[in-house]
């Protein structure tokens, strides 16, 4: 029983007790706890104290807690079996709610939650090996859990009862919200009419790839001809795809810690019309584009009758420097569309981005807009505009920063200096590039394929490249796994990268 006169507060026991659950197997992987308002009445404890509770767990990596959705197990114990009479009596501690159906499992049993007290056991089940994905680009779940967004939420719905649609652009709230999240957050000065609210990064793509073929064909209404853009490569796949898929001809540009070869576009013939970049934090290098470079860019642009499109896919998330003002900041001739979302600071479930864009271009991308119809919904844009008006996004950047920069020490605490590794990309983002080139007999390929037998979900930098030019490494994201998680798959490459030469 939890007992009431201890000096440890009951959240904290009954942590422990589900603790001790999950690592001696009474708690599987990926099971369902019960609600917090169940538990609090089967226990005889506030809500608030289970809450606590779980809240405790998720910081730890145990539990993956998401509003809206049952509270889960997130720690798998390959080979353990509930043993009696260790650590914890859950069905004393627990006990059975009023249906009569088991809130968890008790010792020596495997019915599962929420089945009834008296059912059979369940034939042991063979287990898949869970991945733990070090995939790049994902954030954390358990970070995007903020109680601002619900109000902000919560204060759409309520408002929410309109008949019409929104305007194609996006509504003049979120437009306004934007643009001044841009001003505070990029340095530029923009108004909302210049911004044009998309679906997310790829949907803006897409926008931005038709705006150009009608520029490409010469005739509105007309696309005769495939418009031509410039890529980075190693850069994007994703993007590459969605420019594709509407009809975009891609020629790839070497690209290097350095940023872009600004001599090799210059060089390309026929000339591009558009150019993508990532000159914050470029993907998936992590390099930075100078200022000398950015305005080499420009000039390249306003020479070539071309068009930047800047993608600032993480520019929130700097960890050693502050980063650099966004190219758009220095264009003075209408020429960079810059593409910005709100997946990796709010959450992906809203596919939620923009485009700040000014002048003739501004204009072609709200008539592509305009035909295309809104992306967003009307009381998602609502609840977006109030969380950037009321400050609840910067908050929760800040916030999460933290956890980041601390999951980044981890990295570079565990591989930085292993012999011939090296680290890049760690001024911003929510990934890091491991060269390996110094690693004797070290092959990317095998070490992905190696790393996936073990467990870890990592991605060749091979991967992202459209003409190989021998760059050679790994590419991990750190931003979605729990501590434990990521601690676990360290553990893993750190073994592989030190294993000798045949074994890899």
């Amino acid at each position: 029983m939890l007992d009431r006169a201890s000096e440890l507060p009951l959240a904290a026991q009954l942590a422990t007790a589900l603790r001790r659950a999950i690592l001696g197997g009474i708690l599987r992987h990926d099971e369902a706890l019960p609600s917090t308002r169940a538990l609090a009445a089967s226990v005889r404890v506030s809500r608030g104290t289970v809450v606590a509770a779980y809240d405790q767990l998720a910081g730890e990596g145990y539990l993956l807690a998401r509003s809206g959705s049952a509270t889960r197990v997130m720690v798998e114990r390959h080979g353990t079996e509930p043993a009696a009479g260790r650590g914890l009596d859950a069905a004393t501690i627990i006990g059975i709610d009023l249906d009569g159906r088991a809130l968890l499992r008790t010792p020596g049993t495997t019915a599962a939650v929420g089945a009834p007290a008296s059912a059979e056991p369940a034939p042991p089940q063979p287990r898949s090996l869970t991945l733990i994905d070090l995939a790049p680009g994902h954030p954390s779940t358990r970070t995007l859990v903020d109680p601002a967004w619900t109000a902000a939420w919560r204060a759409a719905v309520a408002a929410s009862g309109r008949s019409d649609s929104p305007p194609s652009s996006g509504t003049l709230e979120l437009r306004s919200a934007i643009a001044e999240h841009v001003r505070r957050a990029r340095g530029l000065a923009c108004r909302p009419d210049d911004v044009i609210v998309t679906a997310g990064t790829s949907d803006a793509l897409a926008c931005i790839g038709l705006a150009l073929a009608t520029r490409a064909s010469g005739t509105a209404g007309a696309s005769t001809r495939a418009p031509r853009i410039a890529v980075e490569d190693p850069g994007y796949p994703t993007a590459r795809r969605v420019l594709r898929r509407v009809g975009v001809e891609l020629l790839p540009v070497r690209t290097d810690t350095d940023g872009i070869d600004l001599a090799e576009l210059a060089a390309r013939t026929p000339t591009p019309h558009a150019v993508l970049v990532t000159p914050s934090h470029q993907y998936p290098l992590g390099s930075s584009l100078s200022v000398q470079g950015r305005l080499d860019l420009l000039d390249w642009a306003r020479a070539s009758d071309a068009v930047v499109i800047e993608d600032d896919y993480d520019s929130e998330f700097r960890f050693d420097a502050m980063p650099l003002p966004a190219v758009a900041t220095l264009d003075t001739s209408g020429r960079v569309a810059l593409v910005g979302s709100f997946s990796k600071t709010v959450t992906p479930w809203i596919r939620c981005g923009y485009i700040v864009a000014t002048g003739d271009l501004g204009a072609a991308l709200r008539e592509v807009r305009d035909d295309l119809g809104p992306s967003v919904s009307g009381v998602q844009q609502a609840a977006l505009a109030h969380y950037l008006d009321s400050g609840g996004l910067a908050r929760n950047v800040t916030r999460v920063r933290r956890e980041y920069a601390h999951r980044r020490a981890l990295v570079i605490d565990r591989l930085g200096a292993l012999p011939g590794v090296r680290l890049a990309g760690l001024d911003g983002g929510l990934h890091v590039v491991v060269r390996t080139d110094g690693v004797a007999g070290a092959d990317a390929s095998a070490l992905v394929a190696q790393a996936a037998a073990r467990g870890v979900r990592v991605a060749s930098l091979a991967d992202y490249a459209v003409v190989d030019r021998g760059q050679r490494g790994l590419v991990l994201g750190y931003g979605a796994p729990t501590d434990l998680e990521l601690g676990r798959a360290l553990d893993v490459l750190v073994e592989l990268l030190t294993a000798p030469t045949d074994d890899c």
